[in-house]
Formats: structure tokens, C-alpha cells, sequence
């Protein structure tokens, strides 16, 4: 796989892309990882009367919002699996989900396949390294990005979806706000943990990273755990202001 890494920090705030609509064939396509609009309601269909932005207001900073959310210890993972959130990417007028997600974080420099929604080339900075990552065919991407739940199914499961209706569920799974493409090995090596026992290695992104965890535990009323909640506000502590990511 030809990946040239030329590590460099991330910015930690990215000006929110506009949503673009391109000829009727994805309805919309998000094209910044900081651009938190739904793509799909549980029915598959294209969301297209609301909106997601950073909140602006210091009442709705990570911070605060996080004080906000429930603390209690985990659920039983009995009876986990990802089959009760979704079964595979869902396809929005034709083109996957996954697909739509890369095209986000890989904006402009996206190549995209004849049938307009494969990417089979790009680059971006990578959040969770720092790096900067090109891709020059579609086998690079396929070996070198996985999709990250960046609120694991697992760890929703267990602090309180497994109580909420499946189609609750399946909004979680395939809700842009938690969802990033990223760098398949560190990926691999945060599994199903949440903020008390994995953050990026990336520290420059460590306030965007918990922010948006915050963000969807409080858009879907999961909670914490008190070990967490600490995690998270230890890094707060470095960017107070930080905003929370809600719906307007």
C-alpha cells in the first residue's frame, strides 16, 4: 500500500463545508469532517430539514454539555451485537454510506469511480495520527481507513441503547456526527473504548475527538461512566471553550 506519511498537526478547528447538492444523485454530500449534518433518517432517505453546527454559544460548550449527561456505571454488554444498531452501510440514492463518509473527509482531492460514488483516490490529515495520508488507488483506501464509530456500538450499547428503539439504534450507527474515517491500525487498536481507556494519539485532536463523543451521548441520551466523564473533562480542562456539536 503506497501511504506517504508526512506527520503534521491538525488543525483543531476546520471551517465547516457547505453543503453542496449535486444533480439530484446523493441529495447532498458533506465535505468536511466538522460538517455534522444527517445524511439519513432510519428509513434511508436523505434528511434535509435540519441542520448540525458547532454550537457558539459558552452554554452549550463541550464542558457544559457534558455536565449535562448522566452518570452511572455500564449495562450488561449481554445480547451486543451490531446487527441490533445496522446490518451494513446503508445506500443513499445509490451510493454507500461508507463511500459518501471518505468523500467527506478527502474533500476536493477525492477521485471518484464512473458510477460517481467510489472514491478511488485522495488525501487528507488523518485525526486520529496527525498524519497526512495519500491514497492512489482504491486498494490503498480500502487497507489504509476504516469507518470509526467514534461512540463505539459497544459502548452505546452498554450505557443506554440498548434500551432505545432499534431504529434509535440505527441512527447511531449511521449518524455523520459519529462517524470519521481513520487510520485502519489505530483504529484497530481502539476497539470498543470509550474516552476513559482510549484517545487519539493525536493530542491536537484529543478536544474535537471528545467533544463529538459528548455531543452524540447527549443528542442520543447515553451516559456516562463516572471514569469517563473524568477522562473527558481532563481534556476539556486544555480548551474550555471547545463547542458541542447540536442541532439548530
Amino acid at each position: 500500500m503506497k501511504l506517504l506519511p508526512k506527520l503534521k498537526k491538525y488543525r483543531t478547528r476546520r471551517i465547516i463545508a457547505a453543503i453542496a447538492i449535486i444533480g439530484g444523485l446523493l441529495g447532498f454530500v458533506i465535505a468536511n469532517p466538522n460538517s455534522y449534518e444527517s445524511i439519513i433518517q432510519p428509513t434511508t432517505e436523505a434528511k434535509t430539514d435540519t441542520t448540525s453546527t458547532p454550537a457558539t454559544d459558552s452554554d452549550n460548550s463541550a464542558s457544559v454539555i457534558l455536565e449535562q449527561l448522566e452518570i452511572k456505571g455500564r449495562a450488561p454488554k449481554t445480547g451486543y451485537s451490531r446487527d441490533e444498531f445496522y446490518s451494513g452501510w446503508p445506500k443513499i440514492d445509490g451510493c454507500n454510506l461508507r463511500q459518501i463518509i471518505l468523500k467527506r473527509e478527502l474533500g476536493d482531492s477525492a477521485s471518484l469511480a464512473d458510477d460517481n460514488c467510489t472514491v478511488i483516490s485522495g488525501e487528507f490529515d488523518e485525526p486520529y495520527t496527525g498524519s497526512h495520508m495519500i491514497f492512489y488507488q482504491k486498494t490503498d483506501l480500502s487497507n489504509g481507513l476504516q469507518i470509526d464509530h467514534v461512540v463505539a456500538l459497544s459502548d452505546a450499547w452498554q450505557k443506554g441503547a440498548q434500551y432505545l428503539p432499534k431504529e434509535t439504534r440505527y441512527e447511531i450507527a449511521t449518524d455523520p456526527l459519529n462517524l470519521l474515517a481513520v487510520d485502519s491500525k489505530t483504529n484497530q487498536g481502539k476497539s470498543d473504548g470509550d474516552a476513559a481507556t482510549w484517545l487519539p494519539p493525536n493530542k491536537a485532536f484529543r478536544c474535537q475527538y471528545v467533544a463529538r463523543q459528548v455531543s452524540v451521548k447527549y443528542k442520543y441520551g447515553l451516559w456516562l461512566t463516572q471514569a469517563e466523564h473524568d477522562a473527558i473533562a481532563k481534556v476539556l480542562e486544555t480548551c474550555p471553550n471547545e463547542p458541542a456539536i447540536i442541532d439548530k
